[in-house]
């Protein structure tokens, strides 16, 4: 299992540089501006991760429009799941798809949304055509298409890509996000879901304290995942894929906790 870290595409920035400064030589690139699907932008990443010698292991690209992280806008901003945003936004990820290949990275990434709990709900059919829609862009691309962990219960993932039915479907693992929306509990996620993952984003968290807002990520081993005993587990599975190292905070006490996480996670897996 190869370390390493999120990195944000930014214009005019060599977004590897952060990869390098850590010593690490894996990141998940990071899209949040859908405008940054360019031949120019992809050149300018190839260029960066050859100068530093960085393999992309994932593209995760953000959708177009709205998106509120929280329990009261976030099932009507998020994903694929509003209609109101659901056209515009399989476009914009078919573009990330075109921009994952042209960047060598092997899939792309993405939050679904607030993915109904229940399979008869009459909004459930159109958001799995929806997914449905952009994995199979992404097979004909040569590519993965994996759901981030977060909005949905491991359950409601394993039915998902089951109706989905595309070949190419696999699961970033947010451990931390399991936990920050209240949706379970990482470890026993695995019984349900595990098969399916392709990447693990390392990030820790606690869980909700009231029915608005999400839990507070914290420090990776200050918080609810049990890190030692889920990596015990993920390697039981067979996991080798990367690790992938998210603080969601900014300045010097990122760098620190990131530090930090790479110590703990070499210690956790010797």
């Amino acid at each position: 299992m190869d370390i390493g870290i999120v990195t944000i595409m930014r214009k005019g920035v060599n977004s590897m540089e952060k990869v390098s400064a850590f010593g690490l030589k894996v990141c998940q690139l990071i899209g949040w501006n859908p405008e940054f699907c360019t031949e120019e932008m992809a050149e300018k990443i190839i260029q960066d991760s050859r100068e530093h010698g960085i393999r992309i292991g994932a593209m995760w690209g953000w959708g177009a429009g709205p998106g509120k992280f929280n329990f009261t806008e976030g099932p009507v901003t998020l994903g694929l799941v509003p209609e109101a945003y659901r056209e515009e936004r399989v476009q914009t990820l078919k573009n990330w798809a075109d921009f994952a290949q042209r960047i060598g990275a092997p899939a792309l990434v993405t939050h679904c949304g607030f993915i109904p709990e229940n399979a008869t709900d009459p909004g459930y059919p159109g958001v799995v055509e929806a997914i449905r829609d952009v994995a199979g862009y992404c097979r004909s691309k040569g590519l993965g298409f994996w759901f981030e962990t977060g909005q949905e219960t491991p359950v409601v993932l394993l039915r998902t890509i089951e109706r989905v039915g595309e070949e190419n479907l696999g699961i970033n693992l947010d451990p931390a996000n399991l936990i920050l929306y209240g949706k379970g509990n990482p470890i026993d996620a695995l019984d349900v879901i595990g098969p399916y993952v392709r990447c693990v984003h390392v990030k820790d968290g606690l869980y909700p304290t009231n029915g608005d807002e999400l839990g507070k990520e914290v420090l990776t081993g200050t918080g609810r995942v049990r890190f030692p005993e889920f990596l015990k587990k993920l390697r039981s599975m067979g996991y080798d894929g990367d690790l992938i190292i998210e603080r969601e905070i900014t300045g010097e006490q990122q760098e620190r906790d990131i530090r930090t996480t790479i110590d703990n996670l070499h210690r956790w897996l010797a």
